[in-house]
């Protein structure tokens, strides 16, 4: 697989490496031939944020051989991309590359017209400005990240390493993944969005460690019936204050936390094991089988079966790209 990076100027080292980081590592690590090469609008040199000068870049026409390209951010004045790359973005996304823009490259990739009448994410700060200048594209808060198969975007800094191991777990398995993942000592897949960010205040310290408690225990005892009393108990707190304390700290709900990590537990258990899926279900605590296939189906973009047919490790087996799986 091929990646092309757009390096621009003032562009961050941050930002630039974490693709970079990401998918050499799958390379490095023999899960697969990927290889990544930064581009700008013409060969030479860029000067990023913090001074560094980078040379030796291709231009635009590596987009034309690559299976995806990454805008891993943008200019903060959020001005408009050139002609050029706008051409050359959508010449790459009609011949099938996946066009991903992490952080505010998200708004480069809606200029380029590929986001219009879908849901998108981006850096918190910039919303405002992007639904300004993309009505039409919904905008969520709720998500580190939002895959539509074709088009990828994420929100800000950190949450652009959460997208391009999503996309190595799309293309290769949750297990190659994983493996990125833990060499690069990051976590394999976050919850939560962005919401603890806007227009709130941040949960203090005494706040956040009860309810981090509250994570690893919950992952430790995802087979056994776990609601949100349980939880709140674990924590110490009542009800509401849990429930509040949770939602301010992770950006979600503890009940649609704990579906997300079985759900993600399922997963793993159907790419690794022979178990038939009602049973993998019910390990990961989903025991009503009705309900897990239509949550999975919800949350992936295909059935738990489906899922197992196009990433199952077992038997020394080649996960192959399916379908669109979701955030």
């Amino acid at each position: 697989m091929r990646i092309a990076v757009y390096a621009f100027d003032d562009v961050t080292m941050f930002h630039l490496s974490t693709p970079t980081l990401v998918f050499d590592e799958v390379a490095r690590q023999g899960c697969a031939d990927w290889s990544s090469t930064l581009f700008s609008e013409a060969r030479g040199n860029v000067r990023t944020a913090e001074g560094y000068q980078l040379g030796g870049l291709a231009d635009l026409t590596a987009l034309e051989d690559a299976d995806a390209v990454v805008i891993p951010s943008w200019h903060t004045d959020f001005r408009r991309p050139s002609p050029a790359l706008v051409a050359a973005l959508r010449r790459a996304h009609e011949r099938g590359a996946t066009v991903v823009g992490l952080c505010l490259g998200s708004i480069a990739v809606a200029d380029a017209g590929l986001l219009e009448g879908r849901a998108a994410v981006t850096h918190w700060k910039a919303f405002e400005t992007f639904r300004t200048r993309h009505p039409g594209v919904a905008l969520d808060k709720r998500v580190l990240y939002i895959d539509h198969g074709d088009v990828l975007t994420s929100a800000g800094t950190a949450a652009g390493l959460d997208a391009c191991l999503h996309l190595v777990r799309t293309r290769l398995g949750s297990h190659t993944a994983g493996q990125v993942a833990k060499e690069l000592v990051v976590a394999p897949h976050r919850g939560g969005g962005q919401a603890q960010y806007i227009d709130g205040p941040r949960p203090s310290r005494t706040t956040a460690e009860p309810i981090s408690r509250v994570l690893e225990w919950a992952l430790e005892h995802l087979a056994e019936p776990i609601d949100v009393d349980t939880l709140a108990g674990v924590a110490r707190m009542s009800r509401r204050t849990f429930i509040r304390a949770f939602t301010a700290t992770n950006g979600t709900t503890p009940a649609a936390w704990l579906r997300e990590q079985r759900l993600n537990e399922a997963r793993r258990l159907l790419e690794t094991t022979d178990l038939p899926i009602e049973q993998a279900a019910a390990r990961c605590g989903l025991r009503n089988a009705a309900t897990f296939r239509k949550h999975f189906r919800t949350s992936f973009g295909m059935t738990p079966s489906e899922y197992r047919r196009d990433y199952s490790t077992r038997h020394g087996d080649v996960p192959r790209p399916a379908g669109n799986a979701g955030p």
